[in-house]
């Protein structure tokens, strides 16, 4: 997500001043699906946990992305905002 905030936040910024956008529609599919590829081999290179099959189930009205979450997300993508607007 902090890859595809930080595409959204060139492409809008580019646009606004510039008035021509460096990354088309085919572009930031290639982009997302390099960084989805990324972290979907991350997820299968780790190793098995089975104390994950003793630990209770989440609730179902349990949010998907925590507020740690969220705080990371945006906190990486504007990192990273800062270092691509230098």
């Amino acid at each position: 997500m902090t890859i595809n905030i930080v595409a959204l936040y060139i492409c809008f910024v580019s646009s606004a001043i510039l008035r021509d956008s460096p990354l088309n529609a085919v572009e930031m599919l290639w982009i997302n699906l390099i960084m989805d590829t990324f972290g979907a081999c991350a997820l299968a290179s780790e190793p098995p946990a089975f104390d994950i099959l003793e630990r209770q189930p989440y609730k179902k009205n349990n949010p998907i992305i925590t507020a740690v979450m969220w705080r990371n997300i945006l906190g990486h993508a504007v990192f990273q905002m800062i270092i691509v607007s230098l």
